[in-house]
């Protein structure tokens, strides 16, 4: 099976770095993902056929709202994960990261699993590092970042415990 994904990635990634693909992926995938989560309690994401993918729930920086977000991650083998804020190689960060800074403290749902986490930035010393780490699993995945002209934000989401 992990063959298979490798062949299926190694197909797939270069189309991602595509002009089309970064016009309509934004697009088309988050609702997409979004209605998969809903009707399938998160235990289906489109995007899981090639990589690793997480539904994160957070709270709106500005509006105080509940919000998701369908987001490629990256396990650290310590059972936390990574997730960059690449935002299809666009100018601006994307929203949730502007909600982790906010209320670090979030959800996610893996394979129909929902738990607490609390994001941390990843410092600057520890970026190359991470960044390979997620490479290993998509190929030239940090060129979202250097296209887009800004240094992405990336995040250790680590499971927490919520007490009452």
């Amino acid at each position: 099976m992990n063959r298979a994904i490798d062949v299926v990635r190694a197909i797939v990634a270069p189309l991602t770095r595509t002009r089309v693909w970064r016009r309509l992926a934004p697009v088309v995938l988050p609702p997409v993902e979004r209605f998969l989560d809903r009707v399938s309690g998160g235990r289906v994401q489109l995007t899981t056929i090639i990589v690793p993918s997480l539904m994160l729930h957070t709270i709106g920086a500005k509006s105080g709202e509940p919000r998701d977000a369908p987001l490629m991650y990256t396990a650290d083998g310590k059972g936390r994960a990574y997730v960059a804020g690449t935002n299809w190689a666009g100018a601006r960060h994307p929203a949730w990261t502007a909600n982790l800074l906010a209320h670090p403290d979030a959800e996610i749902t893996v394979r129909g699993r929902r738990m607490a986490v609390r994001a941390t930035l990843v410092p600057d010393s520890e970026r190359d590092a991470t960044w390979a780490l997620m490479e290993a699993q998509w190929p030239d995945y940090r060129d979202y970042e250097r296209d887009s002209g800004r240094t992405a934000r990336i995040f250790l989401l680590t499971p927490v415990r919520r007490i009452g």
